[in-house]
């Protein structure tokens, strides 16, 4: 669903965490200075021009993408350094493949083969954007961010199978924190509301009574706290105030 974490799939997450593509809904820009001589941490520089997801005069880079769509995040994770390795292995490169967990440095270690090795760059262009994507995203703070929240879902839906939705909300109260006492694992006022939707949708129907008025009364009165604090309030949060 639209405020639900637990599609675990690579394409979803790349779709939700790198920047979109200008003039696009459903592609996104890919930080292509990996593979340049211009080495820089700046995560916004601009001057090499951004690469995307659709490839479609690429075999490779097209089954790939059907990996990152079909397969778990691990396994989909996996056909990334399979691809890379037969890639590097047909233009001759020096790569060593490597069993166990594939991290997002060894697949970056993999793409630096290509960097110096125009014509390999030129033949696996599509594939290694797709890569980098998929490198990118897993580096990416959102990312991780998305496992906890996908972590607390699971553990709501055990809750609210043991608990009245009362207690659920007096579990739920302690975590809202506005803006000078959050730090940056917690949650904010906009995943917050995700989270109470979320909650609501999967309880269904809720049986009415005082203990559950009350209960709502204040997370209704800690999350209005919470938005009003705000120093930059985002778009949604504009829009509700």
């Amino acid at each position: 669903g639209a405020v639900g974490h637990h599609g675990d799939n690579l394409a979803e997450k790349i779709l939700s965490v790198l920047p979109k593509l200008p003039g696009h809904k459903t592609d996104v820009m890919v930080n292509m200075v990996e593979l340049t001589a211009l080495w820089t941490t700046d995560e916004t520089c601009n001057i090499i021009a951004p690469g995307c997801l659709a490839q479609p005069n690429d075999p490779a880079a097209k089954a790939l993408w059907e990996s990152f769509m079909n397969l778990k995040q691990k396994e989909a994770v996996m056909e990334a350094r399979r691809h890379l390795v037969e890639a590097a292995s047909r233009e001759n490169l020096p790569i060593k493949m490597s069993m166990g967990e594939v991290t997002p440095e060894q697949l970056s270690s993999y793409i630096q083969l290509f960097r110096n090795n125009l014509k390999a760059l030129e033949n696996h262009c599509g594939l290694l954007q797709l890569v980098l994507a998929t490198v990118q995203t897993l580096k990416h703070p959102q990312t991780s961010k998305w496992d906890n929240f996908l972590a607390f879902e699971r553990l709501l839906l055990q809750t609210i199978g043991e608990s009245e939705m009362p207690s659920v909300l007096n579990q739920f109260l302690p975590m809202i924190k506005s803006y000078n006492e959050r730090t940056k694992d917690d949650y904010t006022c906009e995943d917050f509301l995700v989270l109470l939707v979320y909650m609501y949708s999967v309880v269904g129907e809720i049986k009415s009574g005082k203990e559950l008025d009350v209960a709502e009364k204040e997370v209704k009165k800690a999350l209005v706290k919470a938005i009003c604090d705000e120093p930059e309030p985002s778009p949604v949060l504009q829009k509700i105030t």
